[in-house]
């Protein structure tokens, strides 16, 4: 085996790597930011519907 398929292939391998942990870095910070948003809804006033319960329609 030749030093350049050598080098090719260590490439590869450190390209693969590379994807991989920036992958995974963005998948952590989308975790962790829909995380963040998910405990904030609870902080949340609940807002009341603007015409649900206020009346009735009883026409046949």
């Amino acid at each position: 085996m030749d030093m350049n398929s050598i080098m090719a292939s260590q490439l590869r391998s450190l390209q693969s790597t590379v994807k991989m942990s920036v992958l995974n870095n963005a998948l952590s910070m989308n975790t962790a930011a829909a995380t963040e948003m998910l405990n904030s809804l609870q902080n949340q006033p609940v807002a009341t519907h603007p015409h649900k319960g206020a009346s009735v329609d009883v026409q046949a």
